[in-house]
């Protein structure tokens, strides 16, 4: 639903696993968007008006021109544009508490350590000039570590959290890129399985095609 209207939400954003992961939201959502490049290979993400919106210089980050009280704001970080979003719109993101408990603390786990570590095992298997192999098994195998934590929570599961939720959303985009992170997602039979439920939603690759 990516358009051009008083009411759509800027999305300062890029081609990388986090920054898809708010174009899916939207589009899961309904809700009008526009996406603003932020050219992360440019250094663009360093310019002093993507800075007053996102003070840690990282994509993603949105302006929602009807925020609370129906003015505007700015939200950096993914996993907290995926939780107002939640809010905004009640849509991923329950209100009763205990479910909101569980997709709290699998959002978390992917922001705190899912997507950091499968970012280190990405740069120092494939971008880092001097291939460094301690750093590269380190990685590789806390980043196997995970996919099995995750591969056992969705044992028996067809989502992480009770139903699809933004904590989906916010791991999928990291784990599509497996084969980059030195993993067969086919030994972890739970992810795969995942992996090809979610990538076959509609909003899910109009998300991924947005940017």
């Amino acid at each position: 639903m990516a358009q051009t209207t008083a009411s759509a939400i800027d999305v300062h954003t890029w081609s990388t696993p986090n920054g898809w992961k708010i174009p899916i939201m939207l589009e899961e959502c309904g809700l009008p968007y526009r996406v603003v490049p932020v050219n992360i290979g440019k250094g663009e993400q360093m310019a002093p008006d993507f800075l007053a919106i996102s003070p840690n210089n990282k994509i993603p980050a949105i302006v929602d021109p009807d925020g609370p009280g129906g003015a505007p704001i700015s939200v950096f970080e993914s996993g907290a544009i995926l939780q107002y979003l939640g809010r905004k719109t009640g849509s991923l993101y329950p209100t009763d508490e205990r479910a909101r408990v569980a997709v709290d603390e699998w959002l978390f786990w992917q922001v705190g350590g899912f997507g950091p570590m499968l970012g280190q095992a990405h740069h120092f298997r494939i971008y880092a000039k001097e291939k460094i192999p301690y750093a590269v098994e380190r990685y590789t195998e806390e980043t196997k570590r995970l996919y099995g934590v995750l591969d056992r929570r969705l044992h028996g599961r067809e989502y992480l959290a009770g139903d699809y939720s933004i904590a989906d959303i916010a791991t999928l985009t990291w784990a599509k890129f497996h084969d980059k992170q030195g993993v067969d997602v086919a030994t972890y039979s739970n992810v795969a399985r995942w992996l090809e439920l979610l990538l076959a939603r509609p909003a899910v690759q109009r998300g991924l095609a947005a940017i």
